[in-house]
């Protein structure tokens, strides 16, 4: 029974899932971030961070020293003045500038408006100036844009022709470059302007920064002078329609004088006092008709009921007392009495009457005293009402008048809102470019893309590189790691072990057979095979190589060619008359000893392959393959099997039954973690697991390359020995 059998019969068969899982071991870190691995990925990559630093500055400095123009900057300092005080205080038209951060920023615009880049331009007459004017500039010969534009026109065909410039629109365009140049910031917390001009010229960077600043001064002074006469203008006109229109207030008011009576409040409060007077007399009198009414009414009342006694007791009268007392003596007529007492009451209805007379006399006056009233306090609300109008049109003409001198007094004296504080200098050298700088900013760049590149690499990395890398995916043990053997040939790799049994080569050889005897201490592997996920992994070499290894050991030893498919066993040594191999034994043409070759260059025998009609799984799953392994398990010592790939096809699954140890080769830098985990799996669902994994053909150069060189001591001798000698 072999050893897999015995594995399995325990009870530790791995499943698909369990072998996904041995794949993987790390997964549950997968999201974290090792430092260590971090830092020893850029340590092994340090000759490359180096050299990127390095062409970064030799880049960086070639720009600097050749190909960067020198620029000069120098600064002007313009301070606003907020505070001024102004000959005469007329705020609307002249009044300073604000310290608040709006009016700050607003001056910082003005500072750099096109209106104010405009003049500049045109008094230093900067349009014929090339660093400004591009249409100026000499052809160069080769350049960028000449080799961008040849290109185009080569794909593209000619570009069309373009419209004459006209002499606005170079002006505009001197205006942006010029503006470019140019930067104003303002000191914080101050009212201070730096104007900083950079160009390529010192003497144009001087120039440019003092005038601006001038130009910024006199624009001021500009602004104020057209507002002034703007607001001269206007008061003009307005105090003139103001004039227009107090007259014209007068006159109506003087017009509506004339025409009323003379009227005044003091008139018109006599005229009240009458009134009261009057309508108090009319009142008194009123009352006087009505007892008078209503005493000729008693008496005629009794006068008609000859009730001579009542008669005089109402007419009130002596003459009629002392008659009525003669009367009722008999000393005088009744007659006589009754005359008497008509006379009193035709005496009292006279009396009436004219007091009627004075009611309506009364009536008559007060009614023509309220008419007056209501008149002239109609008269003087409108008197009034045109005097306010003439006395505010009047006020309104005398303030703008007065703003109109003030105004006219103000022109030719006003004062900037700023001034100039200190002038620009000639810079005493180029402040671009800074050299020092490009060339640390280089180094920088460098290290930034150069570590970049090596982190996206080693994300980007899909192989495996390092015994700690096979063993992290796969938890496999790591039986061997072999370097890739020199020679184009296969048939070179034989004669190159044979040769130098003492290089490194054969001393990784020699561990990969001792890490395999050493897989199981009490019962050492006797049937050992090979195999790897695809074609290409270096399975078949180190099957030669083992063999000729244990050869070394005084073993007998037997090499199957297991995958009949490729037949490879030809182009590594030459089987001699060969007739008969694997399938003819499994077929029972011939004995295992007449099938089998010794080899001298490997120092074993050799079971080649032959192909054959038959389905090979079929051959290997059949009961002549069983006992056929039985027979060579009695008559060698190590018998070593070549496998095909196991994602290829099944053969390796079914040969894996009769076998006591399974090597794995992985390709280094080549097998990819989906394929190594796709052949492992493929190996579970037969209840398989590989004895362990080898890390083949390993570039000695390309280990340097990324780095690893230092963690294999004997392969980078071996490496040494081999390319120098």
């Amino acid at each position: 029974m072999s050893t897999f059998e015995n594995i399995s019969h325990k009870g530790v068969s791995l499943s698909v899932q369990e072998s996904s899982q041995i794949v993987s071991p790390q997964s549950h870190s997968d999201d974290e971030i090792d430092l260590g691995q971090l830092f020893r990925t850029l340590w092994r990559g340090k000759l490359w961070i180096l050299f990127s630093m390095l062409v970064a500055i030799l880049v960086g400095g070639y720009y600097a020293y050749a190909v960067a123009v020198p620029v000069y900057s120098t600064t002007s300092v313009v301070t606003l003045q907020n505070r001024q005080e102004q000959v005469v205080d007329f705020d609307s038209v002249v009044s300073g500038l604000g310290g608040d951060q709006i009016s700050l920023n607003t001056e910082v615009e003005i500072l750099k408006s096109r209106e104010l880049i405009q003049k500049l331009v045109l008094k230093l007459d900067l349009v014929s100036d090339p660093e400004f004017n591009p249409s100026l500039r000499e052809e160069t010969g080769l350049s960028v844009s000449g080799v961008i534009s040849n290109v185009k026109a080569l794909v593209f065909g000619a570009p069309p022709m373009r419209p004459e410039v006209t002499e606005e629109q170079v002006l505009e365009r001197v205006t942006t470059a010029v503006r470019s140049t140019i930067s104003i910031s303002n000191t914080r917390n101050t009212y201070v302007f730096n104007v900083t001009a950079t160009t390529e010229g010192a003497q144009k960077s001087k120039l440019i920064a003092n005038t601006l600043a001038d130009l910024y001064v006199l624009n001021q002074l500009d602004v104020k002078f057209e507002a002034t006469q703007r607001a001269t203008a206007w008061l003009t006109e307005r105090v003139a329609d103001l004039q227009v229109d107090l007259e014209a207030t007068e006159a109506r008011a003087k017009e509506f004088h004339a025409g009323t009576e003379l009227i005044s409040p003091e008139v018109l409060e006599g005229l009240n006092r009458q009134a009261k007077d009057t309508r108090e007399r009319l009142k008194v009198t009123s009352e006087r008709v009505t007892l008078l009414s209503l005493r000729i009414a008693e008496m005629q009342s009794a006068f008609e009921g000859k009730d001579r006694a009542e008669m005089a007791r109402v007419a009130n009268n002596p003459t009629l007392t002392q008659g009525l007392v003669r009367v009722e003596a008999g000393k005088m007529p009744a007659e006589l009495f009754d005359s008497q007492f008509e006379q009193v009451q035709r005496s009292e209805a006279v009396g009436l009457s004219r007091l009627k007379t004075q009611v309506t006399g009364l009536s008559q006056s007060l009614t023509t005293i309220e008419g007056q009233i209501e008149r002239q306090s109609k008269d003087l609300v409108t008197l009034q009402q045109l005097t306010r109008e003439a006395e505010a049109a009047r006020s309104i003409y005398e303030y703008f008048l007065g703003r109109l001198k003030e105004t006219s007094v103000q022109q030719g004296i006003q004062q900037a809102d700023s001034r100039i504080l200190s002038q620009a200098v000639l810079p005493g050298g180029p402040s671009a470019p800074r050299k020092s700088r490009i060339l640390a900013l280089s180094a920088i760049l460098g290290l930034i893309v150069s570590v970049g590149g090596l982190l996206l690499r080693e994300f980007m990395s899909n192989s495996f590189r390092s015994s700690q890398q096979l063993y992290a995916a796969t938890g496999l043990t790591v039986l061997g790691q072999v370097p890739k053997f020199p020679g184009h040939k296969r048939k070179g790799v034989i004669e190159y072990l044979k040769d130098r049994p003492t290089s490194a080569g054969a001393e990784a050889i020699r561990n990969l057979r001792t890490s395999i005897m050493l897989s199981n201490v009490d019962k050492p592997p006797q049937v050992i095979m090979l195999t790897s996920s695809i074609p290409g992994e270096g399975k078949t070499t180190l099957s030669m190589a083992l063999a000729q290894s244990f050869s070394g050991l005084n073993k007998k030893v037997l090499l199957i060619e297991g995958d009949l498919r490729r037949l490879i066993f030809s182009q590594y040594f030459s089987a001699g008359n060969a007739e008969k191999g694997l399938v003819s034994v499994l077929s029972g043409d011939c004995t295992l000893e007449e099938a089998v070759h010794p080899v001298d260059m490997v120092g074993t025998d050799v079971l080649v392959g032959e192909k054959t009609q038959t389905n090979v799984a079929d051959l290997f799953e059949s009961e002549r393959f069983a006992q056929l392994m039985e027979l060579a398990r009695s008559k060698y010592d190590i018998i070593l099997i070549d496998t095909p790939p196991v994602l290829v096809v099944p053969d390796a699954r079914t040969i894996a039954q009769h076998a006591d140890a399974l090597v794995f080769a992985v390709h280094w830098d080549n097998t990819s973690q989906e394929q190594l985990s796709e052949g492992l799996k493929m190996l579970a669902s037969v209840n398989i697991q590989p004895t362990g994994v080898v890390l083949s053909q390993i570039d000695m150069k390309g280990m340097k390359r990324y780095g690893y060189g230092g963690q294999y001591g004997a392969y980078s001798q071996y490496g040494r020995r081999y390319y120098v000698n």
